[in-house]
C-alpha cells in the first residue's frame, strides 16, 4: 500500500458531509418538518456522494489499476476515494442513529458491512481497490436519479398539496431510475462480482489478501445485491400496480 495518502483525508471528508448535512438541515430546508428535513439533509449528502463516486472510482480505476484487478496494490487515488465514500457512510450512519424511521436499521446495517469492506480494502490489506471500486461506481451510477427521486418524496411529505412540481418530477425521474438501477444492480453488478468471485476462489490472491478477508467481501457484496433486486424488484410492481390498477383484476 502506497501509505501517504493522507492520514486527514478520513477526517476531513467526514467534516465536509456533516457540514453539508447541518446545512441541509438547519438553512436549505428549515420550513420542513423535522422528520422530512432530517431526510432531505441526508438526501443532500447523498447527492454529494453518489455524484462524486460515480465519477471518481472510474478515474482512479482507469489511471491506476495494473494487470492484476481484483488484488493490485492500492493506489493513493484509489486510497482517497475510499476515504471519502467511507467518510459519507460514516455521516449517514450518524443521521440514521438519530432517526427511527422505519426501515432504517436495514440501511444501517448496510451501511456498516459497507464499511468494513472499505475499511478493510483500505487499512488491513492495502490491496484490491480496483474492484471494489468497479462495484462502488456501478452503485452510485444511478445517485442523481435516486436521491431526486427521494428528495421529491419528501418534499411532498413536507409540502403537501403545495408540492404539484415535486410529484411531477418524481414521477418524470421513476421509469429511468428503476430501469437504470435495474441494470447496474441486477446486470453489471453481478457480473462483476462473478469475476471477482472468480479470480479470488482460484487462489491467485491468496498471497497477499488473507481468505477470510476476501470471503467475507464476497458475502458483503452479494448480500447487497441481492437486497437491491428485491427492493429494486417491489419497486417495480408498485410502479405498475399505480399505473395498472385494473390489470389484474377479473372482469365479470
Amino acid at each position: 500500500m502506497e501509505a501517504s495518502s493522507s492520514f486527514w483525508d478520513l477526517p476531513f471528508f467526514f467534516s465536509v458531509f456533516v457540514l453539508v448535512y447541518f446545512a441541509g438541515y438547519f438553512i436549505v430546508f428549515r420550513n420542513w418538518s423535522p422528520e422530512t428535513r432530517s431526510e432531505a439533509s441526508s438526501c443532500l449528502i447523498s447527492f454529494l456522494h453518489g455524484t462524486s463516486a460515480a465519477v471518481l472510482p472510474p478515474r482512479a480505476i482507469v489511471s491506476d489499476c495494473g494487470g492484476v484487478f481484483f488484488s493490485g496494490c492500492n493506489t493513493p487515488s484509489q486510497i482517497t476515494v475510499l476515504d471519502f465514500s467511507s467518510a459519507y457512510f460514516f455521516a449517514d450512519l450518524l443521521h440514521l442513529a438519530a432517526s427511527s424511521a422505519a426501515g432504517d436499521a436495514l440501511f444501517a446495517a448496510h451501511h456498516v458491512a459497507v464499511l468494513f469492506v472499505f475499511l478493510t480494502c483500505r487499512f488491513l490489506v492495502g490491496q484490491g481497490a480496483c474492484g471494489i471500486l468497479a462495484l462502488l461506481a456501478l452503485a452510485e451510477a444511478t445517485s442523481a436519479c435516486q436521491n431526486t427521486w427521494a428528495l421529491t418524496a419528501a418534499a411532498a411529505v413536507a409540502r403537501g398539496t403545495d408540492a404539484p412540481l415535486a410529484m411531477r418530477l418524481r414521477r418524470r425521474v421513476e421509469f429511468p431510475f428503476y430501469a437504470t438501477y435495474s441494470v447496474c444492480r441486477g446486470v453489471l453488478g453481478p457480473v462483476v462480482v462473478y469475476k471477482m468471485t472468480s479470480f479470488y476462489v482460484s487462489g491467485a490472491a491468496d498471497d497477499v489478501i488473507p481468505r477470510w478477508v476476501w470471503v467475507s467481501w464476497i458475502v458483503v457484496i452479494v448480500a447487497a445485491h441481492s437486497v437491491s433486486i428485491l427492493w429494486i424488484r417491489n419497486l417495480w410492481i408498485q410502479f405498475f400496480n399505480d399505473r395498472y390498477p385494473t390489470s389484474g383484476k377479473k372482469t365479470n
